[in-house]
């Protein structure tokens, strides 16, 4: 499988993520399933399937995240020497050359992106245009509402 590109902090929340499930949801789902065991009949029994299904959830996301993080590549942004380039993990200043808005992006992986905390997808549209382009650059976006421009103001490795 290929890599797949992820800065130090989403790294860290994936771990978190998956220390989580395996201490303290697998156990919570383990000890309902036997409670709902208890209880005796399992064929009409609601909170035995909820406690199973639960299970299988859990189960899921702990593979997912082992995926993950066994195919993830960590780039740390400080480390970056790219030339005041727009590459992963950098943090860019742009201004919408249409409405004159300012906005900071920085470029991070699929599973980290959250655009109201100014962090877009190395795979979405703005992040593609922006990747190779320095300060002063224009970022051609074709974006859903039509064709908008974005001027490079300042690139930064944080």
């Amino acid at each position: 499988m290929n890599q797949i590109p992820i800065t130090v902090k989403g790294a860290e929340l994936l771990k978190a993520e998956l220390q989580r499930l395996r201490s303290v949801d697998r156990p919570a789902v383990i000890q309902a399933i036997a409670e709902a065991r208890a209880q005796g009949d399992l064929s009409e029994n609601a909170e035995y399937d909820a406690a199973k299904e639960r299970q299988s959830f859990i189960e899921g996301r702990i593979a997912e995240v082992e995926a993950k993080l066994s195919n993830a590549m960590v780039i740390d942004p400080k480390t970056l020497n790219a030339d005041g380039r727009c590459v992963f993990g950098a943090t860019v200043e742009v201004e919408d050359l249409d409405s004159g808005d300012i906005a900071t992006y920085q470029i991070v992986g699929d599973d980290e992106a959250d655009i109201k905390g100014g962090k877009i997808s190395i795979g979405s549209p703005i992040a593609r245009a922006l990747i190779g382009k320095v300060e002063g650059d224009i970022a051609e976006v074709v974006a859903p509402g039509g064709l908008r421009s974005y001027e490079v103001l300042n690139v930064q490795y944080i």
